[in-house]
Parts: C-alpha cells; structure tokens; sequence
C-alpha cells in the first residue's frame, strides 16, 4: 500500500519496485494532531518529511507575527533544504488538520541522494518550483492589491482543496481566517470585507468547515 502511495509522489515516481521497497523500509509513518509543531525555523534539521494524508504549514515568525508561505497536502514533501546544505532550518513547519506524515532520519535521506539520480533531479526541479513561487510571491505583493491577492489565494486553495461541482467548486477549509490574512499578507478587517463583499455579489457561499466558490459569477 505504501509503495503504492509512493508511485503517485514525484521523488519516487520513476523508481522501481524493488527501489520502492527500499524506501517503504527506511521510513517512519507516524499520525500527529492537528496544530503539531514538526520543526522550528533555525533548529538543525534531522528529517525529511511527505505528507500521506492531511496538511502542513510552511511559516516563519518575525517580531510575534506568523507568515504562512505555503501550505502542503498529501503527496508533498517538505524539510529538504537544510538536509542538503547543512544549515539550520529555514522555515518551520505544523499540521494544520490531523495529519499522517511519513518521514526519513537525515542520514537515510541523504544516502538516497547518493544512490538514486532520479530523486535529485525532482528535488531539483521541487526547489526551482518553489524559487519561482517565491518570486510571484514578492511580484504579487508589490503589483497586486489586497482584493486581487485574497481572490488568487482563494482560487489556489479551490485548486489544492476543492472539488468541482459544476460551475462551483466546494472547497475545505484548512486555514482559518488569521492564516487566510498572512497567506494573503493583509490585515483581518480587509479579509473580512473582502469576504463579505464576494458573498454579497454570490461569489462566494460560506459553510462550516467549507466554502463555495461559483465560477460564472466570478468571471462575470
């Protein structure tokens, strides 16, 4: 069952049975609660971690205030970097919901590297994925205003968490209105207007624990 999961993540995906096997035998699978610190930033780092079934948060912390920078479902990896250069952690990374995590001690991460091309080669293209992301990230917060980068946020959390119904998509809450704030980098009482404002004009529906984003008023 694991070496199937395993299949469906992009490290693994061009490895073979036996090479799965390997990989199924030197990692962890452990459950943790929801709001589970997994590391601290500038902590050394001991782990690499995919995440089987939940979500994490990838944040840092400035002065008391949290900044999400992403937030990651199953199939995603997370914890490499300071496995490869030996630094201290960057970010530091929580589940968000209760979560199923697999995980490799550095050592067994590090001679997976070492024995198998493929997976530096998608860790490679992982990091110049997120390189590009941070990079629309600060494009975003200096040419798009509040309005336009909640509604981009909405609309990548509908992508990641949602599921098509038509011209609606449902999508599961797994930020809270706080995290929405720092995802989007505004203050909460602009959050809540912008809200307001898309439910007013029907774009959006708010449920419990979900929400409905409608495409043909969204487009309109």
């Amino acid at each position: 069952m694991l070496n199937e999961f395993f299949r469906k993540v992009t490290l693994f995906s061009q490895m073979t049975d036996d090479q799965l096997d390997l990989v199924a035998n030197i990692t962890q699978r452990k459950q943790y609660t929801p709001s589970t610190v997994l590391f601290r930033e500038n902590e050394p780092g001991n782990a690499f971690y995919i995440v089987y079934s939940g979500s994490v948060k990838i944040f840092t912390t400035h002065n008391g205030e949290e900044k999400i920078l992403s937030v990651l479902k199953a199939g995603e990896s997370f914890g490499e970097l300071s496995l490869i250069d030996g630094k201290n952690r960057s970010a530091s990374a929580a589940t968000l919901e209760t979560s199923i995590l697999i995980s490799l001690s550095a050592a067994n991460f590090l001679d997976l590297l070492r024995n198998h091309f493929d997976i530096n080669l998608s860790i490679l293209r992982e990091l110049c994925q997120r390189l590009r992301d941070t990079n629309q990230h600060v494009n975003d917060l200096t040419f798009l205003d509040a309005r336009t980068r909640i509604l981009k946020n909405l609309i990548q959390m509908a992508n990641k968490y949602g599921t098509r119904e038509g011209t609606t998509i449902l999508i599961r809450m797994v930020l809270n209105y706080d995290e929405l704030c720092q995802m989007s980098n505004v203050q909460k009482p602009v959050l809540m207007q912008v809200l307001r404002d898309f439910q007013e004009k029907k774009i959006l529906t708010m449920g419990m624990g979900d929400m409905r984003l409608d495409l043909s008023k969204l487009r309109q």
